[in-house]
């Protein structure tokens, strides 16, 4: 039996390691786009810093959600990574401090310039992607508690912590791409469906010219006849789940139900709710709820458990039931973006300084996204962001200069060794993005 090396010594000054040495290919995707000529033609700040450009610094807040560094102070740590700094352009790396008095010294335009950043660079993402005619848009919010003195964090629903203070951002995806396609932060205590109509508006203004069909899908936060109308107006197909009113609960015993599988009848009906301008198509499912079976709270009736949607598709009622189900997805991408992506690391106390990290998640989000799935093996391309750190991003790597020529040595990955030469193939078949 070999025995532990007990006389092992140990140096900690090899300045050419890195614990990020497959960080090389998302910083070759970035050069390949010319992200950083890109934002500093887009992007405008009064107040520079005489050590970094706009760029660099709009990059070293997007590094750290890329390498799991969410929080300011946490992504300290790389300015020990000279390595790092040097694959990734940086002359060093900001200080915390400099990266939070960016976040709050930035004028109130700059955050609607980061977004119209994002809105543009989306459009060339999604045309990647090959999604562009046909778009599906989820919407949904989410609660992200704070344990500080945030402005606007307010106490609302918080199914988690009861009674603390928190955000509630408002998200829109889009379910081929997976692109987060529109973002809006919200104090704790707004409703749903506020500030719906305003980013719906948003979501439209930055869909491809060419988009031949859209359809939208949200909970019952959203079925409002304002929300409604808004999307009649696009126009725009949806499936809404409804909201359990009076007006339809007495309409529920009386409808003529078809068996669409072994569990569940179906049946759709017309209705105008009380405030609405219209009349609308609803869609109405129900199951039996067994004898054994707890009854639930809501949304039964008669030992019935229902579901119902308002819908202007298209469909029979079954194809709409399973086009709503297909929203599924929704919950592990704000899983994601909520663990991976830095959505829960509040960095500062400032709202409009949050709203603008909002901002830089949102652009990481869609970095990732598209070099996932223009770059990557076609397997990896539905992994989430923690395990593509395990399998590139985290890869030790050594900068040697064998003749005096820089070279990354990456860990010995059976699948790098085999992809090196694809990934880096398919990064600089790119061109770089239109303006």
């Amino acid at each position: 039996m070999r025995r532990s090396p007990r006389n092992l010594r140990i140096a900690c000054n090899h300045k050419g390691l890195t614990h990020y040495g497959g960080v090389y290919f998302f910083h070759e995707f970035i050069q390949v786009l010319q992200l950083r000529r890109f934002l500093c033609r887009h992007l405008a700040y009064p107040r520079r810093n005489q050590r970094y450009t706009l760029s660099q610094m709009t990059l070293a807040l997007v590094y750290p959600i890329l390498l799991g560094l969410g929080r300011i102070e946490t992504a300290s740590f790389l300015r020990s990574n000279g390595t790092f700094q040097y694959l990734t352009g940086l002359p060093d790396f900001p200080d915390p401090q400099t990266l939070r008095r960016f976040l709050r010294g930035a004028p109130p335009d700059f955050r609607q310039q980061l977004h119209r950043i994002n809105d543009q660079l989306q459009q060339q993402f999604i045309h990647w992607c090959g999604h562009r005619s046909r778009l599906i848009l989820d919407l949904d919010s989410t609660v992200v508690t704070v344990f500080g003195h945030q402005e606007q964090a307010e106490v609302g629903y918080n199914p988690r912590y009861r009674g603390k203070r928190s955000y509630n951002p408002l998200l829109c995806l889009e379910a081929n791409s997976s692109l987060l396609w529109d973002a809006e932060l919200r104090p704790g205590n707004a409703g749903t469906w506020e500030g719906s109509v305003e980013l719906l508006a948003s979501c439209f203004t930055s869909l491809p010219p060419d988009v031949r069909e859209l359809r939208v899908r949200a909970d019952a936060g959203f079925g409002y006849h304002p929300v409604l109308d808004m999307l009649e107006a696009r126009p725009a197909q949806y499936a809404v789940v409804a909201r359990m009113t009076a007006g339809l609960k007495r309409k529920l015993g009386g409808l003529r139900y078809e068996r669409c599988n072994p569990r569940w009848e179906i049946a759709e009906l017309e209705l105008r709710p009380h405030g609405w301008s219209q009349a609308r198509r609803f869609i109405v499912a129900r199951r039996r709820i067994e004898g054994t079976e707890p009854e639930p709270t809501l949304f039964n009736l008669n030992r019935y458990l229902y579901r119902a949607w308002v819908t202007n598709l298209p469909l029979t009622p079954a194809g709409v039931w399973h086009f709503y189900d297909g929203r599924a997805g929704m919950e592990p991408r704000i899983y994601e973006l909520r663990e991976n992506f830095a959505l829960r690391k509040i960095p500062t106390g400032d709202f409009a300084a949050n709203a603008l990290y909002l901002e830089v998640i949102r652009l990481a989000h869609n970095l990732v996204t598209s070099f996932q799935q223009t770059c990557l093996p076609q397997d990896w391309q539905d992994l989430t962001l923690g395990t593509l750190r395990y399998r590139l991003f985290w890869l030790p790597g050594e900068l040697t200069r064998p003749q005096n020529r820089p070279t990354l040595r990456l860990a010995d990955s059976p699948m790098i060794r085999l992809w090196t030469e694809k990934i880096l193939t398919r990064i600089h078949k790119l061109k770089p993005l239109e303006d």
